[in-house]
C-alpha cells in the first residue's frame, strides 16, 4: 500500500482527488492519470500500470465529459475500462476557431509556463490572452522568454512582459542550455504539473527537451523572414522531468478564443475595470460620452490607448463566445430547438 501511495503521489495524486473516491469504488476501481490523448484512446499511468485504453466514458453528456491530458480517471480494476473522470482542480480549454467546438487542453495543472520568444514573434496581445486563461482557472502563470541568445536587448522583452501584471514571474532562458533551464526546476518538483502554452516557433519543444535532458521531441527551424515556425508537437502529452514533476506539452496555437473568462479579464485588466466604475453612465461605451473615466485616463496619459483597445477586443470576444456557449447548452437541453 505504501508503494501504491508513493506512485500515485509521484503522479500528482493529492487529498483533493482521494476525497472523491467512495469506499465502494475503492473495492473494484483504481485511479490512473491520463498521460496522453490520441484519437479514441488515452495513455494512462498508475501503480504497476502503463497502457492505452479507450477514451469512452459511460453516461458522458456534457462537452467537458471527455478525458484530457492530466485528468484522473477511475477505471475498473479487472477490465481497465474507464468509469468516470474525477473532479478537476483546474481545466484549460478553448473554443476552436471556426466551428466553436470546445477543446480541452489540460487538466489539474499547478503552473502555466507561457512561452514567448525574444524576436519579432513576441506579442503582447497573445501574452494577455494566456494570462487571462491562467487567472480564470486560478493557475499560477510564469512567462518564459526564449531565444535570449538571439537578441542584444533581452531586458526589453522582460520589462514589456512584467508590465502586464504586478508581481508576474518572468524567466528569460536560453532553451538550448540545460544549466540555464535548470532555474525552472523550482516549478517542477515531485508530483507538480506544469503546462506549456505558446505559439509555434517560440521554442517550446526545445525547452521540453532541455527540461527532460533529452532530444526526443522533434524541433523545426524558424523562418528568418517572420520568425515563425511550424507545429512540432502533434499530441497533448505529459513528460516526466528530472526533478520529479510533469510537463504538459500542447500543439502550438496561433489563436486562442476565450469564453467564460470574466474573472480572468477582471484580474488582468483590473485597472481598466476600476476606471469603468467611475464613468458617469453605467452604459458608457467609452467613446464620446461625457464623464467617461476611460477617455479621461487616455487623455491624461495614465492609460495606454493600445491597452484599452486590447481589453475591449478580449471583453467583446468573451461576451460573444460565452453567449454562444450558453446557446449551445440550451439547445442540448432542448432538442426541439435544434435546427
Amino acid at each position: 500500500m505504501e508503494v501504491h501511495d508513493r506512485v500515485l503521489a509521484d503522479l500528482g495524486w493529492s487529498s483533493f482527488f482521494a476525497a472523491q473516491v467512495s469506499s465502494a469504488e475503492e473495492e473494484h476501481c483504481r485511479p490512473v492519470r491520463v498521460m496522453a490523448v490520441h484519437r479514441g484512446m488515452v495513455a494512462i499511468a498508475g501503480p504497476e500500470l502503463e497502457c492505452l485504453i479507450s477514451s469512452h466514458l459511460p453516461n458522458s453528456l456534457g462537452e467537458e465529459d471527455r478525458a484530457t491530458v492530466g485528468d484522473w480517471l477511475l477505471i475498473d480494476s479487472s477490465s481497465l475500462e474507464a468509469q468516470r473522470i474525477l473532479n478537476r482542480a483546474s481545466l484549460f480549454k478553448r473554443r476552436a476557431p471556426g466551428d466553436g467546438r470546445l477543446q480541452l487542453l489540460a487538466a489539474n495543472v499547478d503552473t502555466l509556463f507561457i512561452v514567448a520568444s525574444c524576436n519579432q514573434d513576441f506579442n503582447i496581445s497573445r501574452l494577455e490572452r494566456y494570462l487571462v486563461l491562467a487567472r480564470e482557472v486560478n493557475v499560477k502563470p510564469v512567462v518564459i522568454l526564449t531565444k535570449i541568445d538571439l537578441t542584444d536587448t533581452p531586458e526589453r522583452f522582460c520589462n514589456a512582459a512584467r508590465r502586464l501584471q504586478p508581481d508576474l514571474q518572468v524567466e528569460p532562458v536560453n532553451a538550448r542550455d540545460p544549466h540555464d533551464v535548470a532555474r525552472l526546476a523550482a516549478y517542477c518538483g515531485r508530483g507538480q504539473t506544469v503546462a506549456l502554452l505558446g505559439s509555434s516557433g517560440v521554442g517550446k519543444s526545445t525547452l521540453v527537451n532541455s527540461l527532460r535532458g533529452s532530444d526526443s521531441i522533434a524541433t523545426q527551424a524558424i523562418r528568418e523572414q517572420d520568425g515563425k515556425g511550424r507545429h512540432t508537437t502533434t499530441v497533448r502529452e505529459m513528460h516526466r522531468l528530472d526533478h520529479g514533476g510533469w510537463l504538459v506539452d500542447t500543439p502550438g496555437m496561433r489563436e486562442l478564443q476565450i469564453s467564460d473568462a470574466a474573472t480572468g479579464l477582471a484580474e488582468i485588466f483590473d485597472d481598466i475595470v476600476l476606471m469603468t466604475l467611475e464613468c458617469r453612465f453605467t452604459s458608457c461605451t467609452h467613446t464620446t460620452e461625457p464623464g467617461c473615466a476611460i477617455q479621461a485616463a487616455i487623455e491624461g496619459g495614465t492609460l495606454e490607448p493600445a491597452r484599452f483597445v486590447r481589453w475591449q477586443k478580449l471583453a467583446t470576444e468573451n461576451d460573444d463566445n460565452t453567449a454562444s456557449q450558453a446557446e449551445r447548452r440550451a439547445r442540448s437541453r432542448n432538442p426541439d430547438k435544434r435546427r
